[in-house]
């Protein structure tokens, strides 16, 4: 808020300029580098798929209408949170989609 000059009010104080401030480290904590996900993405074209996300994947595949909320739980249980399941059936259906389009392509 700007200052008025006066000394009471809302707005009391001395009139200053706001600075713009450097961003801090910690508000880009969390976010994804280059480097990071290109590593992780060779990790996943050479280890492939876990043995738990193979069975997610299969249920993707196979299930019907309540395959999402079946495979929601079992990755809840797998991974311990809400959040980490919903970004893990997110990302295997992902890895779906992209088999499929290259069975499609090829």
């Amino acid at each position: 808020m700007a200052r008025s000059g006066i000394a009471k009010g809302k707005n009391s104080g001395h009139v200053t300029e706001q600075r713009e401030l450097a961003v801090k480290p910690s508000r880009t904590k969390g976010k994804l580098g280059k480097r990071t996900a290109l590593c992780r993405e060779i990790a996943r074209e050479v280890a492939g798929l876990s043995p738990y996300e193979r069975r997610i994947l299969d249920m993707i595949k196979t299930g019907g209408s309540s395959a999402d909320k079946r495979v929601y739980k079992y990755a809840k249980r797998r991974l311990g949170s809400h959040k980490r399941a919903v970004a893990k059936r997110e990302d295997i259906k992902a890895v779906n989609s992209k088999m499929r389009a290259k069975q499609a392509g090829a």
